[in-house]
């Protein structure tokens, strides 16, 4: 007995086709209006199906029916058994099992990992996701892991305790996915401050490039947890997130742990080399200032031009101090040196930087001489100072 077969009630006039099966060994029969009547599946039999044979046995049994039906009065004989009962003994044999559900079986095909171009150079994230952006100082974290690359990843995470490491989180994640490793409660946030992962690369079903093996120390300020500017947007989520580089285009994080006498040494050249650059700046500035002449006497041009970049926020009174302090620091570096010339341009303008410049050599450098410079070669402002 199947969808679509015709059956006629035994118990009553009238029939139809199943349109369907229930639980409970009930078939829905669809009548000529269209009405489905559920009715047990010993009620019924089919009359009209493929096999020939099947239906004339089953017309045969009906039209017994009928006239069993019509000789009601009569009564059977110990040995006779009704209709109804002799369909009922071989209704096993003509119901036809459900179809199964080709759903509920197992799924063996595996859809093939999508790449990217530019996607075959490593790249791996630690990603903290607030719950609640908006209150980013109550809210829990969820902690996911990012394999932007198209490779497929083993990784391992571990967290430290004392000396040792406890392993967090370990698993595989396909090429250009992310999984959600943990979810932090606000409380926990500030005993996060280090996380260890190692990471072993490859590709399913194809030749692949080998890469070497992934071992990265991530160290964490929690404190970065309570400024919401920490949070940003990025590519992989539609919420504002913390991205940790693990591995990223194949070059992976540097270690956080150094060799402190390494360190020691590195800083040391550090600033070996910052000071090296400041006294070549020192001395380019200088040699911008100051020039000397072939008979050894030296220029120097106090205009806050020639001393100053830009004069953007200072008033003339800045302007002369500044002028005043670099005409005394020429003046130190060249006391000692008996006999030597200076020229200090300082133009003549209102003689106010003249008269400071006098004064320095009459209270503070007594046994220098001075006098006017060449007026030829520098006008009237200019001061020629000689050593004694």
């Amino acid at each position: 007995m199947k969808v679509g077969d015709h059956v006629r009630f035994l118990s009553e006039t009238g029939g139809g086709v199943i349109a369907g099966f229930q639980k409970g060994n009930i078939v829905l029969v669809e009548d000529e209006d269209g009405f489905q009547i559920p009715t047990p599946a010993n009620e019924v039999v089919v009359v009209k199906q493929d096999d020939y044979s099947m239906g004339k046995m089953i017309s045969e049994k009906i039209d017994q029916q009928e006239k069993a039906a019509e000789h009601s009065q009569t009564e059977l004989k110990d040995n006779s058994r009704s209709v109804k009962a002799i369909l009922a003994d071989g209704m096993d044999e003509m119901e036809e099992e459900e179809p199964e559900d080709p759903s509920q079986g197992e799924i063996t095909y595996q859809r093939p990992a999508e790449e990217r171009k530019g996607g075959n150079k490593l790249s791996a994230y630690l990603a903290f996701v607030p719950e609640n952006a908006k209150d980013i100082t109550n809210t829990d974290l969820k902690v996911y892991f990012i394999n932007d690359s198209n490779y497929y990843l083993q990784y391992a995470c571990a967290l430290p305790e004392g000396n040792s490491w406890n392993l967090k989180s370990q698993g595989e994640v396909e090429p250009n996915t992310k999984v959600l490793l943990e979810k932090i409660p606000h409380s926990a946030v500030n005993t996060l401050t280090k996380v260890a992962f190692q990471l072993f690369a490859y590709k399913r079903d194809k030749a692949f490039v080998l890469k070497p093996a992934v071992d990265v120390v991530l160290r964490i300020e929690p404190v970065k947890f309570y400024k919401l500017h920490t949070f940003s947007e990025n590519l992989f989520f539609d919420d504002p997130a913390m991205l940790l580089t693990i591995v990223e285009n194949d070059e992976t994080e540097k270690p956080l742990d150094l060799d402190p006498k390494k360190l020691k040494k590195e800083l040391y050249k550090e600033a070996a080399r910052k000071v090296r650059a400041d006294e070549a700046q020192k001395a380019e500035g200088q040699s911008k200032r100051i020039r000397t002449k072939d008979d050894g006497t030296l220029v120097v041009d106090l205009h806050a031009s020639a001393l100053l970049e830009t004069t953007a926020g200072m008033n003339s009174a800045d302007i002369l101090h500044y002028q005043v302090d670099y005409f005394k620091s020429v003046m130190e570096d060249n006391k000692k040196k008996h006999g030597q010339q200076i020229v200090f341009i300082h133009g003549k303008g209102e003689g106010v930087l003249r008269q400071a410049v006098i004064h320095e050599l009459n209270y503070r450098y007594k046994n220098c001489r001075y006098q006017d410079a060449s007026f030829q070669e520098y006008g009237y402002g200019a001061t020629l100072v000689t050593i004694k």
